[in-house]
């Protein structure tokens, strides 16, 4: 681009004045300012006032020196020096972890009804403190807090299966989570793309397992690979450090061993596992498999048997979880051993094989002396008896269980999957869906159809890392951040305490705090909200609209200007070019990404257009003027809400021209990606009209040129008014091909008349 006076503003230069509120995450149960400041120091002395509390006086003195370069003596009395006194009170809370932060002039005060309280009340104060400091003077407000936590689960996932994570990165992962006292990390150890915990009894699981060939590389359907062995598990004394490392901030780790169905990786390892016997391969991409372990089989038990036992004594969790979900039933369908299991057990189907097998599974762990979490799919058939259930299909699952007296965990896809795209402007491939910050923060576990004696069974909730399109540290946090501060609030903070536009208030400061610890963060709230409308009979515009009321919008046209001017109403689009538009706060700092939006006029563009048939609900696009409104999509199923989407259906549409022009061309622009579906057009028709009645099809056959990106093209030289396009659906899918048996999708998002 060459816009270069817009250089100098961007995102990190948002100011965070004396009248913002403090970005306290979450928000605390009571809160009362007082005046002044308690300066720290490093003559400030940590008072420990209460026994064993050494660890969470050097988790503090750690994140002193990591940020302000300096570390605080430690000590059991005061002195004469300004003090923090951490010690414990009798709170009487219904839950653990409730603390008291008291700050005056000369002291702070915190006092928790056990070690996690205290250190909770630390992770308060640390939010407190000032980022970027003109010296090592701390200025910190003086106030009073009384809190405790709502839920007595908290909890974060995270799929190190598809993607690996290093010990240290997991480690990094456990700190964002004891920032916003999270006290749950549910760590997602095998799937079919890759097995990643040391199991000394079983060596193939990661000689094996914990290495594909290769892996997909762009979006799911796109059959693209990267072409790159990808290996990565973590031995048994890693498992203990992190473990260790979570214990340390107030954290359970919870091991999830997925079974029967995901088990790829270990049927690739062992493959006397599986109904075939193999051969296998660890999966190369995403998705689900139909090879699943074979449940007819007593010794795919016994190997888990042994798989757990080494489990249970690398952590101390009381609960495992042993997953449970997308296990398809067609090896179990014409498996000899499993069916003969389900007549020796009288079982009627092959759903209650799987309730036979999570049940068998659950009776050998609480024989152990621990209990089982299991994904909502372990409903189907009969719960097993102990059993809690985690809620990740909408809450369906979660109030069925409930109503059975069994503990739930909420954790619906939406809005508690944090790897879902949280812009409509995203740039980076994601698992799809759209999961704003505000919609995780208006979420509420407890649904209002239980009672208040079932509502005792919901124990929290959980947001949940699926890493298939994401590899790196850099891509976790700015999937995480801020979405997981709305999250840490909806957990913490009761419910009528919490309050959108609060939190939209202290978001500045919040994103100032990611800054100062050098986080990546996504501005995805702060992105403009795009429409491309109709204006008037013939014509399009460009609307903006912001999440904040108070902001302006500017705007540049093409990238070679060197002005911006001020959005006041939609934008008449009078010529093909490229748009650009970002918010701006009070002072005229660009405080969002740029939007950025080409367009590609033609005859055709805001024009009169009907549909014969009306696209599927789930990609319409905002209905028929998506195929006249001058974009075109070369972003695939990134965009894929810009697609006019027929299941099994045909595209007809007529265009008018308003009068008699002269055409030279027309051009529909379609998209394939059999992955997904979705399937070029069996064939491609175009008509003319000068009466809108009589339609004449064009004797050129249209051309077609692209692979996922499609154009049908064809020459006219004549007047006409009216273009009709008719466009075939694949039909049925064939065998062998993705998605055989369903009706295939047709995608398309734009028609041009040249």
């Amino acid at each position: 681009m060459k816009l270069k006076f817009l250089l100098f503003v961007f995102i990190h230069s948002l100011d965070v004045n004396a009248q913002t509120p403090l970005p306290l995450v979450p928000a605390p149960v009571s809160m009362t300012m007082g005046k002044g400041n308690f300066i720290l120091s490093p003559q400030t002395t940590i008072v420990l006032e209460g026994s064993n509390l050494e660890k969470e006086a050097s988790f503090l003195n750690n994140y002193l020196m990591q940020f302000y370069g300096y570390s605080l003596p430690v000590g059991t009395k005061k002195t004469n020096q300004q003090s923090i006194v951490l010690n414990y009170e009798r709170l009487d809370q219904p839950l653990p972890g409730a603390y008291n932060l008291h700050i005056n002039e000369k002291e702070v005060y915190i006092a928790g009804d056990n070690a996690a309280g205290v250190f909770y009340g630390i992770q308060t104060l640390i939010q407190l403190l000032p980022v970027n400091p003109a010296n090592k003077q701390l200025q910190v407000p003086q106030l009073s807090i009384e809190d405790r936590p709502r839920f007595a689960y908290r909890g974060m996932h995270l799929d190190v299966a598809r993607h690996f994570f290093s010990v240290k990165e997991v480690k990094k992962y456990i700190d964002y989570l004891a920032l916003y006292k999270f006290n749950n990390f549910h760590w997602h150890l095998t799937e079919d793309q890759g097995w990643r915990i040391e199991i000394k009894k079983y060596p193939k699981l990661t000689e094996v397992g914990s290495c594909r060939a290769q892996t997909l590389s762009g979006r799911y359907g796109s059959d693209v690979y990267d072409g790159k062995k990808y290996c990565g598990f973590y031995t048994q004394e890693e498992i203990k450090e992190v473990v260790q490392y979570a214990a340390d901030r107030h954290i359970n780790v919870i091991p999830e061993i997925d079974i029967p169905g995901h088990s790829l990786a270990a049927l690739s390892s062992y493959p006397f596992l599986g109904c075939t016997k193999g051969p296998y391969k660890v999966m190369e991409t995403w998705g689900v498999s139909n090879e699943v372990l074979c449940a007819g089989n007593d010794s795919t038990y016994r190997f888990y048997e042994d798989v757990l036992d080494e489990i249970i004594q690398l952590f101390p969790s009381a609960y495992i979880h042993i997953g449970g979900d997308e296990c398809p039933k067609e090896r179990w369908k014409t498996c000899p051993v499993c069916q003969q299991k389900m007549k020796k057990e009288s079982l009627p189907d092959e759903h209650a094989l799987q309730s036979y097998f999570i049940t068998r599974i659950e009776k050998y762990i609480n024989s152990k002396g621990r209990k089982i979490i299991g994904w909502d799919e372990i409903l189907e058939g009969g719960l097993a008896p102990n059993a809690t259930v985690m809620s990740w299909r909408g809450e369906a699952g979660g109030i069925a269980a409930a109503k059975q007296n069994h503990y739930v965990i909420m954790t619906p896809e939406n809005p508690l999957y944090i790897n879902h795209q949280q812009s409509r402007n995203e740039d980076s491939v994601t698992q799809g869906g759209y999961n704003p910050i505000e919609n995780v923060y208006q979420y509420n576990p407890v649904p209002s159809i239980l009672t208040e004696k079932q509502a005792k069974y919901i124990l929290g909730a959980q947001g949940n890392m699926w890493s298939e399109y994401i590899s790196n540290t850099s891509k976790l946090e700015y999937m995480l951040f801020p979405r997981m501060a709305a999250l840490a609030e909806v957990l913490w903070t009761p419910q009528e305490k919490r309050n959108w536009p609060g939190f939209e208030k202290r978001l500045p400061g919040i994103l100032a705090q990611y800054r100062f610890r050098g986080l990546n963060y996504s501005t995805a709230f702060y992105d403009l909200q795009p429409a491309v409308i109709r204006s008037g009979d013939t014509g399009i515009a460009w609307k903006l609209e912001s999440r904040l009321p108070d902001g302006k919008i500017i705007y540049v046209i093409d990238s070679t200007t060197n002005a911006s001017f001020t959005y006041t109403q939609p934008i008449e689009i009078k010529q093909s070019g490229l748009w650009g538009a970002a918010l701006t706060d009070s002072k005229n700092k660009i405080i969002s990404k740029w939007t950025w939006q080409s367009f590609n006029l033609n005859l055709a563009s805001g024009k009169k257009i009907t549909l014969r048939v009306e696209p599927n609900k789930s990609y319409s696009a905002g209905g028929a003027f998506a195929l006249v409104d001058g974009i075109q999509n070369n972003k695939g199923m990134l965009r894929s809400a810009q697609f006019l989407g027929f299941n099994g259906n045909d595209l007809e549409a007529v265009i008018d021209l308003g009068s008699n022009k002269t055409v030279d061309s027309i051009i529909l622009h379609a998209f394939e990606q059999k992955g997904s579906w979705i399937y070029a057009p069996a064939s491609v028709t175009f008509f003319t009209s000068i009466d809108g009645k009589e339609f004449n099809p064009l004797k050129e056959k249209p051309q077609r040129s692209g692979t996922k990106n499609l154009e049908y093209a064809c020459r006219v030289n004549s007047q006409t008014r009216f273009i009709k396009v008719v466009a075939k659906n694949y039909g049925m899918i064939p065998p062998g091909e993705p998605g055989a048996g369903n009706k295939a999708w047709l995608f398309a998002d734009e028609i041009e008349v040249k």
